[in-house]
């Protein structure tokens, strides 16, 4: 990152306080390894989203814009809450896909058959985030795992030095999220 981990803290304690140019900034010198994270989250979705890298990018920048007095006391909980809101559009694109397939707001010229024919559980991408959803208010640490390793695509070494613990924490955490997820998975 172009930015030292002091510019950065700097520049999220400023954006807490509410300033507006510095959550900008932060932005700026995240967007590289944001557009990273939404080239991955494209990629392995595949043809299941038909949003482009860019688009995902710019559309969760502009979802977590709206939001008033966010915090990211570290540069773990802004790349998780980016991760959120990245995810968040996709589900809502997913979501919108699936009322069109049952007839709602018929806009055929926006549907891209393709995708729909090449993904096979597309409400797959919505369990996941509705189980995701329900972890993060049972154990925030461990969603924030998911999210910092499905998500962003970070290996365990980077997750444990964002998040202040140890690899084999970080390991552990993920397989207790990941089984958590299962099993809320199973159940729904």
């Amino acid at each position: 990152m172009p930015e030292t981990s002091t510019s950065l803290s700097s520049l999220v304690e400023r954006s807490q306080q509410g300033d507006r140019s510095a959550a900008d900034q932060l932005f700026t010198t995240l967007y590289a390894e944001l557009h990273r994270l939404a080239r991955r989250e494209v990629g392995r979705l595949g043809a299941f989203t038909p949003l482009g890298a860019t688009t995902l990018l710019h559309e969760a920048y502009l979802d977590i814009s709206r939001r008033d007095a966010l915090a990211f006391p570290d540069h773990a909980h802004f790349m998780a809450y980016a991760a959120r809101a990245m995810r968040g559009v996709v589900i809502d694109r997913v979501r919108e896909r699936q009322a069109q397939k049952r007839g709602g707001d018929l806009d055929i010229t926006s549907l891209d058959t393709e995708t729909a024919d090449q993904c096979a559980q597309p409400e797959m991408l919505n369990d996941i985030g509705e189980a995701l959803d329900e972890l993060a208010l049972l154990e925030p640490a461990l969603a924030q795992v998911v999210d910092l390793k499905f998500f962003c695509g970070f290996s365990m070494v980077e997750i444990a030095g964002l998040m202040g613990t140890s690899e084999r924490t970080a390991q552990r955490q993920w397989e207790k999220a990941r089984l958590l997820l299962f099993r809320a998975m199973q159940s729904s």
